[in-house]
């Protein structure tokens, strides 16, 4: 019988490895057909092709030298939970070169060995610091994304 935590772990590194070299097509193939990756910045994407675009046109597009780690993994086989230490170079205008880092915590819904729903809670605004966004610009994302945090959101 095999362990859900060692699987959990190898199917979250092989989509995590896959995102950091700009592999959207294998970051989508971690995940079932109809699967959501819910992003901290961009949102939700549904689907593979949604996921692939997401990576290659999203986070590749604003950002270079990716660096993504995993701890202290755990799943039962349907829910896994793994803290992750993530970093990356910017592209966005204004920011360009900085070199930003991360942690959070991953919640993973599993389904036949794959990803049904990826989602990630971290501090965002500790990132948008470090791009040395002006505190007007950190302070409106920051208020966007606490009107979806509500009930009924926005």
């Amino acid at each position: 019988m095999s362990d859900p935590t060692t699987e959990f772990r190898a199917l979250s590194e092989r989509m995590t490895q896959a995102i950091c070299r700009g592999d959207g097509a294998a970051a989508a193939a971690c995940f079932v057909p109809d699967g959501i990756y819910h992003d901290g910045f961009y949102g939700e994407f549904s689907g593979r092709e949604a996921i692939r675009d997401m990576v290659e046109n999203r986070f590749h597009a604003n950002a270079r030298d990716f660096s993504w780690t995993l701890s202290d993994a755990l799943s039962d086989g349907s829910l896994g939970y793994a803290r992750y230490g993530f970093s990356y170079t910017s592209k966005i205008p204004g920011s360009v070169g900085a070199r930003v880092f991360f942690s959070g915590i991953s919640q993973v819904r599993l389904q036949d060995g794959l990803i049904a729903r990826y989602g990630e809670v971290f501090d965002r605004g500790i990132a948008l610091a470090q791009m040395n966004f002006p505190p007007e610009r950190i302070a409106k994302s920051l208020a966007r994304w606490a009107a979806e945090e509500k009930p009924g959101g926005k």
